[in-house]
């Protein structure tokens, strides 16, 4: 297998042996796939093109082999660095981790790609970087076949009303049923889920559409913390914010 120049962007990298790196890339047409940069970190001293193997960047990568993990062969800039800083990079990080845990190698979504290098572009000026991540997380789960619909109960298929109150399954999505007080079963708001799928994510919404996609994503998450969540901790009790 040899593939030249394909759109890329690295989700994660590690040190392999004594100089190369271990890449995870989303590729726009073969999907997530594990590369090995030989010689990288030995030649990033030299300010070659390993110094462009960093997250964030839109890259051309070439690689080449036959094996699960394939060899990087070239890499070059496809376009500027997406400039990210503070609550920014954090949630760029937040994104990066879910795909990780969420992607299955070898798996094409040419949508999902086009939509992670537009969420990149959108939490650099965004007012609210929380809607940026909800209508993504949204994105996300209806290309890998998990969504489910905000504006129709899906059991009954009956249209969700803004007087009601609804509870995610994770078979059936959002199902009408009671208030209720239960944090380990929350009930969403009709009029919330409506300005959802608005794609407004303002007020009661905003931390309505925060709890409903911790729900929806936590079925395939599984049950190990995302190491970015930690690394931000700190600054979002400060500010008293949450991914």
């Amino acid at each position: 297998m040899r593939v030249n120049l394909q759109p890329s962007y690295i989700l994660h990298s590690r040190a392999y042996r004594d100089s190369s790196l271990i890449l995870e890339v989303f590729t726009a047409e073969h999907g997530r796939l594990s590369l090995v940069a030989k010689g990288a970190r030995r030649r990033a001293r030299g300010g070659s093109t390993a110094a462009l193997l960093q997250p964030f960047i839109p890259l051309l990568l070439s690689f080449s082999g036959r094996g699960e993990m394939k060899t990087l062969t070239q890499v070059e800039s496809a376009a500027a660095p997406v400039a990210l800083r503070a609550e920014q990079l954090y949630s760029a990080m937040y994104v990066n981790e879910v795909l990780m845990r969420l992607l299955h190698r070898h798996d094409p979504h040419p949508l999902l790609f086009a939509a992670y290098g537009q969420v990149l572009q959108d939490l650099t000026d965004a007012p609210l970087l929380e809607a940026v991540l909800r209508r993504f997380e949204l994105g996300l789960l209806d290309a890998l076949g998990y969504g489910f619909s905000l504006q129709q109960d899906g059991s009954s298929g009956d249209a969700i009303e803004a007087e009601g109150w609804y509870h995610f399954h994770p078979d059936f999505g959002l199902i009408r049923g009671g208030q209720g007080v239960d944090p380990s079963h929350p009930a969403y708001s009709g009029g919330d889920l409506l300005a959802m799928s608005r794609g407004e994510f303002a007020g009661d919404a905003r931390l309505a559409a925060r709890r409903l996609m911790r729900q929806a994503l936590a079925q395939h998450l599984g049950d190990a913390p995302l190491k970015s969540r930690d690394l931000f901790r700190g600054r979002l009790k400060q500010t008293g914010e949450q991914r």
